[in-house]
């Protein structure tokens, strides 16, 4: 469900290359910047000593967002809204709302999922369509579980997948004993292996 106005970032009139788009033999590339569920209770897991990885990915994801703002790119949110009154992803409850690190801008898409995929009770695919946006640069939480299934579902569904692998924050499995670096080195090795390409922070920045 799209929740916030959007200036329309789509290929230019008359197939002429705009700001934030690149060229190539095969079409034009669209890139967005994905912010997944950087919300309250993520900080909220943190500030409660959980096991984690990576500390620094909120700064990261602003220092992402800034940097595809300033070249005129897309940046998308992605929260997620739980019916649940015990739910800390509540609408009324403390760790709903977002991360300084993931406040919209006036103007940027913030969708609300129900799922795990940000795909899979959004509107999300038909404004990526819509927007003729064909790359999307995924960062944020939690990176085993809503960040895993929604890069899949975006590579399934033709999208390129990248995903920051510094810019993503995990948590530990304590049941099954798996630490946070346990669980995020065996995700991006399984989403690098067929779904997407994984990269750090700086080459994204750097490119």
């Amino acid at each position: 469900m799209l929740v916030a106005g959007h200036r329309p970032v789509g290929a230019q009139p008359g197939g002429w290359v705009g700001e934030g788009q690149t060229a190539t033999r095969y079409g034009v590339i669209m890139k967005a910047l994905l912010i997944i569920d950087m919300q309250q209770a993520m900080q909220d897991r943190v500030d409660a000593g959980r096991d984690h990885v990576d500390p620094a990915a909120p700064a990261r994801i602003a220092a992402l967002a800034a940097a595809f703002r300033g070249q005129g790119l897309p940046v998308i949110h992605i929260r997620h809204q739980a019916e649940d009154p015990a739910s800390p992803f509540h609408p009324l409850a403390s760790g709903y709302p977002p991360m300084p690190c993931a406040r919209a801008l006036d103007g940027e898409p913030v969708f609300l999922k129900r799922t795990s995929s940000a795909f899979a009770s959004t509107d999300l695919q038909a404004h990526l369509r819509g927007q003729g946006i064909t790359d999307l640069v995924v960062t944020g939480a939690v990176a085993g579980f809503c960040v895993n299934s929604t890069v899949r579902a975006g590579a399934d569904l033709g999208f390129r997948m990248t995903v920051v692998r510094d810019a993503v924050l995990g948590f530990d499995l304590p049941s099954d004993h798996l630490s946070a670096r346990t669980v995020l080195d065996v995700t991006l090795a399984l989403l690098e292996a067929d779904f997407a390409e994984v990269v750090d922070t700086a080459s994204i920045l750097s490119s």
